[in-house]
């Protein structure tokens, strides 16, 4: 499928260069404001209330030049608009509509483009420099007119000093806060969610980033703002010390962020803008700023699907006659258990290649590789294989080419664990090696989305999010509340590989950490709705195969959604509260519900289905579902024809439905 479409450009004119240049969204609601005096400043409103006071923003260069400083001259000023459908693939919607109002602001030494929708606003840098040259800094301040409240991830490890920050896993859980609040002995990683008043909500991260190190925000130098913060390009990338030689750290640090090509274009920064919490849930700002696939380009053998996945479980099966483990025999018995449900994949996690070796050719002797992926083929399954960076890096082309030809399907590349500008680079060199391959990739250790999924689409996920991995070793009841605040901050950047589905399932009280034998907290229902609410397009089975098949119903249902879809409507939705959302694909509509803590009734408008008789599937929380998480009931009944569902959440609890045509 081509990924380029014939744009509309509605309107195209250049002007004389105006004190303060103004672009309006094409429903006329969003306000961006320019002030070049002194240098670049803006300001959002919506609505005629300020969203964003004046806020600085430059980039200074190593030679002293900077782009937006006091001292640069506004030449001319062209604005253009655009009203399209983009077709996407492995995507939350078939189709995106895009419709933007455009504004260019031309100096003698850069350009700066700023875009207006009527779901946000974006701006970046493009360089007209003639020769390659290096940025030393960039000012991307966010000021707010008061102290609002805001939803913070910070960086949680090497915290013992503000630059070990910059080596992370970006996974943490929000932290609910005044603005002026900020914890400045932490860099906080994107994105970040601002409240404002009469319910408008500000999201705050960056798309296009192909070339540039990511952005981090850190307590601004004015009342109620944040400033960014970018990692500094590293002298040296040498492997990580210890027996499993997967990772890499930087080893001395240059004075300058970024090393750029001549006529550059810089990542967007973005701040969408929502006036109900669903409506995040729909953006594709993010998707839709990303560099598009080339003209041409086939990705129709992309695959998406459900992955039997094993490091979770700790490879735990039981009722079987071998030892389990990472060895051929366990593995066959994942392919059995995926080709009885149709799940399209296998995940080999770490340890099926030797990691003190630090070579991905390197199999170990327990695992027939050549010998399991013929069998997982004729049993229609696929295998993908886990990958550390440090290996992976080595010989990206190479061990693509090589697993390729071997059948494997994908990699979860892990533990790149930085967003300084050579990771970006890395992860768009792996992207374009796999694709060459026809390989999909699923990065771990990674930093939040930013659109190259949209370029490369064989890039069906990303981790960077505190995903039900960390329950295997600090199961907390705080998850759930963090499962009912991601779908409107994370999410809105893009896919997340969370790794759900667990059948242990526990009330708050019973909750408790068992690596071998994992839990989740909340009900049963809660982890089939994330299903539906969680966007995955590889999503993964994360309890062992034992499990599964002492809970078919449930694991049946699992397998029945799917992970790619035609349309996507937000539903009842409250951040921190509870997450609805339905989904189609094909004839058939997905609901999904994930609730707190606290127990209530939600009532779903079903009016998006339109005229006809459907029928609808429901799982349910339990009637005890407040003492035993497990409990849950499935109903199948006609749709009412008032189109209006209730269903009780019971405390962490949710529920998830297929809903078809008679």
């Amino acid at each position: 499928m081509l990924l380029t479409a014939l744009a509309l450009i509605l309107s195209v004119a250049t002007t004389a260069a105006p004190k303060q240049p103004v672009l309006n969204s094409p429903d006329g609601r969003i306000t961006v404001s320019v002030s070049v005096d002194g240098g670049v400043k803006y300001c959002v409103s919506k609505d005629g209330v300020q969203l964003l006071a004046p806020s600085g923003i430059s980039m200074t260069l190593s030679d002293g030049t900077v782009y937006g400083g006091p001292q640069a001259k506004l030449q001319k000023v062209s604005f253009k608009s655009i009203d399209n459908v983009i077709p996407a693939v492995a995507y939350k919607k078939a189709q995106v509509p895009e419709k933007y109002n455009e504004m260019t602001l031309k100096f003698k030494a850069f350009s700066l483009i700023f875009r207006a929708y009527d779901d946000g606003v974006a701006y970046r840098f493009v360089s007209a420099s003639k020769a390659p040259f290096t940025v030393k800094d960039e000012q991307a301040d966010f000021t707010f007119p008061q102290d609002w409240n805001s939803y913070v991830p910070y960086v949680t490890q090497n915290d013992e000093t503000l630059e070990g920050q910059f080596h992370n896993s970006f996974e943490n859980i929000y932290k609910y806060e005044k603005i002026f609040e900020f914890d400045d002995t932490h860099f906080a990683f994107l994105p970040i969610l601002v409240d404002a008043p009469n319910g408008v909500k500000l999201c705050i991260t960056e798309s296009d980033l192909l070339h540039y190190p990511g952005m981090y925000l850190y307590k601004g130098d004015k009342p109620c703002s944040y400033k960014s913060v970018f990692a500094p390009y590293p002298k040296n990338r040498v492997p990580e010390p210890g027996d499993r030689v997967i990772s890499m750290y930087v080893e001395g640090t240059e004075d300058y962020i970024a090393k750029c090509e001549p006529a550059c274009s810089f990542p967007w920064r973005v701040i969408g803008i929502s006036d109900s919490d669903g409506e995040l849930l729909e953006s594709d700002l993010v998707w839709l700023l990303a560099s598009p696939a080339e003209a041409g380009a086939d990705f129709s053998w992309v695959k998406p699907g459900k992955v039997a996945w094993d490091w979770w479980n700790e490879w735990n099966l039981y009722g079987v006659d071998f030892r389990a483990g990472v060895n051929t025999e366990t593995y066959k018995a994942y392919v059995d258990f995926a080709s009885q449900f149709g799940i399209e994949y296998v995940i080999l996690d770490e340890g099926w290649s030797d990691a003190t070796k630090a070579d991905l050719r390197t199999v170990i002797d327990a695992v027939d590789l050549k010998a399991l992926i013929a069998y997982a083929e004729k049993k229609n399954v696929g295998i993908i294989l886990w990958a550390g960076f440090y290996p992976f890096q080595k010989d990206i082309e190479g061990i693509c080419k090589h697993y390729a030809a071997m059948g494997v399907k994908g990699f979860k590349v892990d533990f790149m664990d930085s967003d300084d500008q050579q990771i970006p680079e890395f992860l768009e060199r792996s992207a374009k090696a796999a694709a060459e391959n026809h390989l999909m990739l699923d990065f771990h250790g990674i930093y939040k989305p930013t659109g190259l999924s949209r370029k490369y689409p064989n890039v069906v996920n990303y981790e960077g999010i505190h995903g039900l991995e960390q329950m295997k070793w600090n199961a907390t009841p705080s998850q759930v509340d963090y499962d009912v605040t991601v779908p409107f901050i994370r999410f809105f950047a893009g896919p997340a590989d969370y790794t759900q589905g667990a059948m242990r399932n526990a009330i708050a009280d019973n909750l408790f950490s068992a690596g071998t034998e994992a839990m989740s907290p909340g009900t049963r229902c809660h982890q089939l709705g994330e299903y539906v609410v969680f966007f995955s397009p590889l999503n993964m089975l994360c309890d062992n195969p034992s499990n599964y098949q002492r809970e078919p119903e449930c694991t049946r249902f699992i397998a029945s959604v799917p992970t790619v879809w035609d349309e996507t409507v937000a539903l009842e939705n409250k951040v921190g509260q509870y997450a609805s959302v339905a989904r189609r694909h094909g004839n058939d509509w997905f609901v999904g519900a994930v609730g707190n803590w606290q127990e209530r009734d939600l009532t779903i408008d079903l009016s998006f289905l339109g005229e006809g008789d459907w029928q609808i599937e429901l799982f349910k929380d339990g009637i005890n579902a407040d003492r035993a998480a497990r409990d849950y009931k499935k109903c199948v009944s006609p749709v009412p024809t008032d189109r209006k569902l209730t269903v009780h959440l019971a405390p962490g609890g949710g529920f998830a439905a297929k809903i078809t045509r008679k």
